[in-house]
């Protein structure tokens, strides 16, 4: 389980670190950084992918991503007795990502590139990238390093290995120095890094995937924008917990079930509802009948990952909708750590009655978001 997460630098987190339980609920007002939390935490799981740079890129480069406010605040502007301004700064500007666990901790620190002809002007520098072994990084407990073009690696016998000496600024040692052999605890990190999931606004209008039928394969993971529905549901009813998902089906929608049609390789979803002469179409659904139906094959994942985020499921959900909710999240937190973020009251309420959940409330400071009633966590970012 991942117990801390740490960003620095990106939008309105100038520097905050996060104490994780298995079931973790972010919420605050409109603009108090939740959705900024969120993107951190993609970008992080972008890094193992070897998405980090144009992702970066596509949000209009490192310097529109940046906390945009002075490095820190004196108590006389804390006061109210000093205008916020610019001072000469003591840090490079740099964007800073991390997280650690029980057993392995990471962090990455991107900057600003050297001035240049280049024209990739959008793209940042990786400067420097740790990966330890326990709760945080010190001098024996770091298995990999690298800083600026050079990495290297912890062996088996405590002794370093120069695994590069000229990585380029755009690459990371997690996709480029991971080997089962060689590196196995970046290797494993990487491949566990990238089965994290991410889920949020699933399409459900009328040209939505997941509403027409779609080539049928396997499916233990759901598509992040769902368009593999029918076959994920299928391949929970073959290989995974039927009988929690025809229950998660009654729960939200009494009387209700779901059934795949298969024609020509294609499937199809169907759900036939009590009282109705015949059973509806994907396409026929309403856009919240189809959203539930979404996050309970995302949720009932016959591979379930390490950690899920998903990002405000609420969304075109009737309240009636949220219990029901709230107890698979319950169920499926058994299985994943999940870190929610929402603004929907009775779904957190709901959520409080079927598990416990840590609360974590966001507001917004001098234009900082902070952890309400959060006591500092303890992070230490590793050097350049």
């Amino acid at each position: 389980m991942i117990n801390q997460i740490a960003i620095s630098g990106f939008r309105s987190l100038r520097d905050i670190t996060i104490e994780l339980e298995r079931l973790t609920v972010v919420t605050g007002a409109n603009g108090s950084g939740k959705s900024s939390l969120y993107r951190s935490l993609r970008l992080l799981a972008d890094v193992a992918q070897g998405r980090v740079i144009r992702s970066l890129a596509e949000d209009g480069g490192l310097q529109s991503t940046l906390w945009a406010g002075p490095e820190s605040f004196g108590r006389e502007v804390k006061a109210g007795r000093h205008a916020v301004e610019g001072t000469r700064r003591k840090g490079p500007i740099s964007l800073k990502l991390g997280f650690a666990g029980d057993d392995f901790g990471y962090a990455i620190d991107l900057g600003l590139p050297l001035p240049s002809s280049s024209m990739f002007s959008l793209d940042p520098e990786i400067k420097s990238e740790t990966v330890w072994m326990g709760s945080a990084p010190t001098r024996s407990s770091i298995m990999a390093e690298r800083r600026g073009p050079s990495v290297r690696i912890r062996g088996e016998t405590g002794a370093w290995r120069q695994a590069f000496q000229t990585l380029a600024p755009v690459d990371s040692m997690m996709t480029h120095c991971a080997e089962p052999t060689e590196a196995p605890e970046l290797f494993v990190l990487r491949e566990r890094m990238r089965e994290w999931r991410f889920y949020e606004h699933f399409r459900t209008d009328r040209e939505a995937a997941a509403r027409r039928p779609q080539i049928g394969t396997h499916t233990p993971v759901l598509a992040s924008d769902g368009a593999d529905l029918a076959a994920a549901v299928q391949t929970i009813l073959e290989i995974g917990g039927a009988d929690d998902l025809r229950e998660a089906v009654s729960d939200a929608f009494p009387g209700a079930e779901i059934e795949i049609d298969e024609a020509g390789g294609y499937f199809e979803l169907r759900m036939r509802q009590h009282g109705l002469l015949r059973s509806l179409k994907a396409a026929e659904l309403s856009d919240g009948t189809l959203r539930y139906l979404l996050l309970i094959a995302a949720l009932l994942s016959p591979r379930p990952p390490e950690l899920m985020i998903l990002n405000e499921p609420e969304s075109s959900l009737h309240p009636d909708l949220l219990p029901s909710l709230a107890r698979l999240m319950a169920k499926a937190s058994a299985r994943s750590q999940i870190i929610l973020v929402s603004h929907a009251p009775e779904l957190i309420t709901a959520l409080e009655e079927n598990a416990s959940i840590k609360r974590i409330r966001l507001a917004k400071d001098f234009g900082e978001t902070l952890a309400e009633e959060e006591d500092p966590a303890r992070w230490t970012w590793p050097p350049r």
